[in-house]
């Protein structure tokens, strides 16, 4: 049988603008998955209040991280892609919004003869919010095919062993480099502290992720730290808060730390521009004295080779 691998990631605006970036919002902030509100209530308010009030704020963030070859997800994205084709052959990227979409994805592997597709989207750890939004669409689109391809989705990969110690090693790599520092955060993107309650595992598969990456570098409980970043709005977030633990460590006598985030495949807005730049600003404010960003895997030889690796190994399974 011939396969197609479709790697998914989340989206970006086509430009760096307001009206690019309105266009976004509006279908991300739009799922339901992402923002599980009644529609009557909530698509009103993110078409006339959310999306054009964050719009012109968004797209300035978006310029001062834009690459010459366009938004850094999309880049590396691609990249990734580019290099898993030459080894895999048959692969694709799609975005679950924005360009290139996940029907266009599909489509091509479709008409480079691929009988069966590999869905598999760049998040290590499940959530509903992000992997379950991914499986919605990939449904919805393969319901209008007259024959479907056999298809394999995967859900996450959060211990999958090549994973961390590829994530492992570039933090290795990046302190033989430059030295170590006092903590090491890992820090995640956050989600409200209900969805534990509602059955999302993302929680747990962050920190099971978090303790085997410590484990792979063999650092004490003291030397490490998980946090959650990007919370939003007045409801209780998955703790502790990555701002608020970098507000108190310089109290606690901790003044350099590096920060990576694990769950990003590649790197994104939120690592290059809130991660690397707003919140060092943050740390320092309050008295600490060097605060390092710790580059995503994004398209580098290892991060292939993992893919390349875990691809092999799910379709040698099915």
């Amino acid at each position: 049988m011939k396969w197609g691998v479709l790697l998914v990631n989340l989206g970006t605006p086509d430009a760096p603008t307001p009206k690019a970036v309105r266009a976004y919002l509006r279908e991300f902030l739009g799922d339901r998955r992402v923002v599980p509100l009644p529609r009557l209530l909530w698509l009103p308010f993110l078409y006339g209040v959310v999306s054009t009030l964050r719009s012109r704020r968004v797209a300035h963030s978006y310029r001062s991280i834009w690459m010459e070859a366009g938004s850094p997800l999309a880049v590396y994205s691609r990249r990734l892609a580019e290099k898993l084709d030459v080894r895999e052959g048959r692969v694709r990227v799609g975005m679950c919004y924005g360009r290139p979409d996940l029907a266009s994805g599909l489509k091509a592997l479709r008409a480079q003869g691929a009988e069966q597709i590999f869905i598999l989207p760049l998040y290590p750890q499940y959530s509903r919010t992000t992997t379950a939004a991914v499986f919605d669409r990939v449904n919805r689109i393969l319901a209008g095919w007259p024959y479907l391809p056999g298809c394999y989705f995967l859900n996450d990969y959060h211990a999958e062993p090549a994973y961390v110690d590829a994530v492992a090693g570039k933090i290795d790599e990046f302190w033989r480099a430059s030295g170590r520092p006092e903590r090491l955060l890992m820090s995640f993107h956050g989600l409200p502290e209900k969805s534990r309650a509602q059955g999302d595992p993302y929680y747990d598969q962050c920190l099971t992720s978090a303790g085997l990456i410590a484990e792979a570098l063999n650092l004490r409980d003291s030397e490490w730290q998980v946090v959650f970043q990007s919370r939003f709005g007045p409801a209780k977030w998955l703790k502790p808060y990555c701002v608020e633990v970098l507000k108190a460590l310089p109290e606690e006598g901790i003044r350099a730390v590096d920060v990576v985030c694990p769950g990003f495949a590649v790197d994104c807005l939120e690592t290059l521009e809130e991660i690397a730049v707003v919140n060092r600003e943050i740390f320092l404010q309050a008295g600490g004295e060097q605060y390092r960003y710790i580059p995503a895997l994004n398209d580098d030889d290892e991060h292939v080779a993992m893919f390349a690796r875990l691809i092999r190994d799910r379709l040698q399974f099915s």
